[in-house]
């Protein structure tokens, strides 16, 4: 495997877990040194140890990024430590109330626009402060194929969705001439613990979810991984503002 992220520092939100994990597992492999994220202390502490095991470079940091101040503190540990901020991946996010509109408790709504879009704000901000001193610097952000459509009962998380699209491309607009590229990509269905902690089992899933993806099945991870990891790497050089699904044909419909 060609090492094509060697002395460089990404950094993974939500990585505990599913495509964060998947992500944070990949930028290692290709050499780069590691700052793995996650509000759950004990998993995401698994996922540095596995990284170093496999002979990479990790160290975890608890955050919860839907505080502006731990997004700060998670950028300063990742220059602390290494020295240096190549990548980042803001891919921490839940599902959320399920609801119509008219029905949506106040609570929900704020709480889902807090850890889906505010959180990506404030990742942004102190990443940005830091590319900007560099000179250099690639960010993913997480959207969602509900970033470029709507889906019943989940009026929250569509908005938050949407709206990470939106902030990609003006932090893109604002940023590009200064050697600092932002995408997002947007994931469909993927096989991940999000799902199940909204109740989601397999016969749900093989017969809600499934037939919506036209190449017949749920995306994996490791899936999204890839293009994440490709995106934030010098091999797409000429690749800003954009948002790409990673949706088994689901757009497409």
């Amino acid at each position: 495997m060609e090492k094509y992220f060697t002395g460089k520092a990404a950094l993974v939100t939500g990585a505990a877990s599913g495509i964060g994990q998947a992500a944070a597992m990949l930028y290692a492999a290709y050499g780069a040194s590691v700052v793995v994220s996650d509000i759950n202390g004990e998993a995401g502490q698994q996922v540095a140890d596995a990284i170093q095991k496999q002979g990479g470079k990790a160290i975890f940091v608890k955050a919860d990024v839907s505080n502006a101040e731990d997004c700060a503190l998670l950028v300063k540990a990742t220059v602390d430590n290494y020295g240096r901020l190549d990548a980042a991946f803001n891919n921490a996010g839940i599902g959320g109330e399920i609801n119509p509109v008219g029905q949506m408790s106040i609570e929900g709504w704020h709480h889902i626009i807090s850890v889906n879009l505010d959180s990506v704000f404030y990742c942004m901000k102190y990443q940005l402060q830091q590319m900007e001193k560099q000179g250099f610097g690639a960010i993913v952000n997480n959207s969602s194929i509900l970033g470029a459509v709507a889906f019943a009962g989940s009026a929250g998380y569509v908005a938050a969705k949407h709206g990470v699209i939106g902030l990609t491309q003006t932090a893109a607009l604002e940023y590009s001439f200064k050697g600092i590229r932002i995408n997002a990509v947007g994931p469909a269905f993927i096989n991940t613990p999000l799902l199940s902690a909204a109740g989601m089992d397999d016969q749900v899933k093989n017969s809600l979810l499934v037939p919506l993806h036209p190449i017949g099945r749920l995306g994996e991870s490791n899936e999204v991984a890839e293009l994440v990891v490709w995106l934030s790497s010098d091999k797409a050089s000429f690749i800003t503002g954009s948002h790409y699904p990673v949706d088994g044909g689901y757009l497409a419909r």
